[in-house]
């Protein structure tokens, strides 16, 4: 019943947003067609308006995002011979950027200083930009290199764009260099700056270096914001360490820093990630008492924690507190549902509220497919799965690896190992590679069904292709052997495994052993286990 009523109680904004959408995109090409024209009589005015008419036009297309049309009335500019100056021509590289056509941009910049203009630092700034969002960072730090070199004058804007552009990509180590010759210049490092290098740390878990790069901040009379202590929050979380996290929320408190949604989102989180739902809850307890209010990733972390502790009935009870809080929920709060419904045996249920948030014309994705294929699979009905993949291919979401390895796991389960064999070759044919995990879910098939050569192939194949194969492999193939008795090559694979650089895990030790006990091969059996407990493996 709740769920009927949320389905017609969120029907509304959705007809909203369409509106919204319908009219802003209307309200735009009313607005082009306008400045063609105002454009259009200014240039048959004589006699010719001042120029910076000209640019007020240009840049409300470029508000827009009318690149191409801006670029199309400059050049009729151009054609009528009116003088324009570097306003013009800074919109003009701008919008050659944001199209990613970087070598008009510095066409445009060759003009400006052959017309004797003086590029300021919003030329700079949108030049800097464009390499970075076209992921020419190489580019944008010999272009920097270059305007140091030549002496000319950079900003915040102009360091915090390299930067960004660094972390974004991983380039950590160059966007602190970047930082450090900041402050040999006359701009002044700033909080946004320390924060984009902060959280790139933690995305490398580097998290004392992030921590160390917080201190800094302090001693240099850098004040840390809402977002730096968010931004080591998260770090903290990612690596376990919430009781830091805590602190941390103690630590804003004393600096009468007020969290806000994403800050208690980050813990609620990171409780929720680890199976702490009540700490979770307590930290959602905090958030409502100091008028914060929850919005949909608050609830979407709830409902993946009670997954998480087998706590169903809460996990649905989250999920319809949506409505009543006024909160809309996404794709992802489906997502988390039907995985956890699926995962729960509560196939039917995912079912319905796929359907659900068809009737709300939300698109599933290529993960809502997936969590629900997974489901009615494990649950013995193939023949829904494979309607499925029909619809995502209809849908113009073609099935992936994922979808298909899902598929091939449930054939070797129902011991179809025929059609498991035909649907690998069917989507290698259509050209998905199958990965690892693909190969390995085949491999265990088979031998399971005591088809040991034709697993020993598949094998055979992995190694050939040069594949990395992970423990997981080896644990089904050795168990393959194992089965049939083939001890001495079971141990021969054990060997090569170490080897290849894959380490045996405690499953892989007890599967041998096992079986060498069952052969009453004792000694040996007791050797490996003595091997075993000298790994820390007990």
């Amino acid at each position: 019943m709740s769920l009927m009523r949320s389905r017609y109680a969120l029907s509304l904004p959705s007809a909203n947003l369409f509106l919204i959408r319908f009219f802003s995109r209307n309200h735009n090409l009313v607005a082009v067609d306008d400045a063609v024209s105002s454009f259009n009589r200014m240039l048959n005015t004589n006699p010719t308006p001042p120029i910076f008419k000209f640019g007020k036009i240009l840049g409300s297309l470029v508000t827009i995002q009318h690149y191409s049309t801006a670029i199309s009335l400059f050049q009729q500019m151009e054609l009528r011979r009116i003088p324009t100056d570097i306003v013009n021509l800074n919109i003009l590289i701008n919008c050659f950027c944001h199209l990613h056509q970087l070598n008009f941009a510095f066409s445009v910049f060759a003009k400006i200083l052959k017309l004797g203009f003086h590029p300021d630092t919003i030329t700079m700034n949108t030049l800097i930009r464009g390499l970075c969002n076209s992921g020419k960072i190489n580019q944008a730090l010999h272009f920097y290199d270059d305007v140091i070199a030549n002496e000319f004058q950079l900003n915040h804007v102009s360091y915090g764009t390299l930067i960004d552009g660094l972390c974004k990509i991983g380039e950590t180590k160059a966007a602190l260099q970047v930082l450090k010759k900041i402050e040999g210049s006359s701009v002044k490092p700033d909080v946004v700056m320390y924060n984009m290098i902060i959280d790139s740390l933690g995305k490398d878990k580097l998290v004392n270096d992030a921590f160390d790069l917080y201190l800094e901040m302090i001693v240099k009379g850098i004040s840390p914001n809402v977002i730096t202590y968010s931004t080591l929050m998260n770090s903290l979380c990612n690596v376990g360490q919430l009781k830091e996290a805590v602190g941390l929320l103690n630590q804003m408190s004393l600096r009468n820093i007020s969290p806000d949604v994403c800050t208690f989102n980050t813990l609620i989180d990171g409780f929720c990630k680890v199976g702490e739902v009540e700490k979770a809850r307590s930290v959602l307890a905090v958030m409502i008492k100091q008028g914060v209010k929850p919005n949909v990733i608050t609830y979407n972390s709830l409902m993946d924690g009670y997954f998480l502790v087998k706590e169903v009935n809460k996990a649905k009870h989250a999920f319809d507190s949506f409505v009543r809080r006024g909160v809309e929920p996404n794709i992802r709060s489906y997502n988390v549902m039907i995985d956890g419904l699926c995962k729960s045996g509560m196939v039917d249920e995912a079912v319905n509220l796929f359907k659900e948030l068809q009737l709300k014309n939300m698109a599933p994705d290529t993960i809502t497919y997936n969590s629900l294929i997974d489901g009615l699979c494990k649950s013995g009905r193939l023949c829904d799965g494979w309607d499925l993949i029909d619809e995502m291919h209809d849908r113009g979401q073609p099935a992936g690896v994922i979808t298909y390895s899902i598929l091939l796991d449930a054939l070797c389960k129902s011991h179809k190992l025929d059609m498991a064999i035909a649907l690998f070759t069917k989507f290698k044919h259509k050209g998905i590679m199958p990965n690892v995990y693909t190969y390995t879910i085949l491999v265990d098939g088979l031998c399971k069904c005591g088809r040991l050569k034709d697993a020993q192939e598949v094998f055979r194949i992995l190694l050939s292709n040069g594949y990395h194969l992970d423990v997981r492999s080896y644990n089904a193939m050795i168990t393959g052997f194992c089965k049939e008795g083939l001890i001495d090559e079971a141990l021969t694979l054990l060997s090569e495994m170490e080897d290849n650089g894959c380490s045996p895990n405690v499953v892989t030790y007890e599967i041998i052993i096992r079986a060498l006990f069952k052969s009453e091969k004792n000694d040996m059996a007791v050797k490996l286990l003595r091997e075993m407990i000298d790994k820390g493996l007990m």
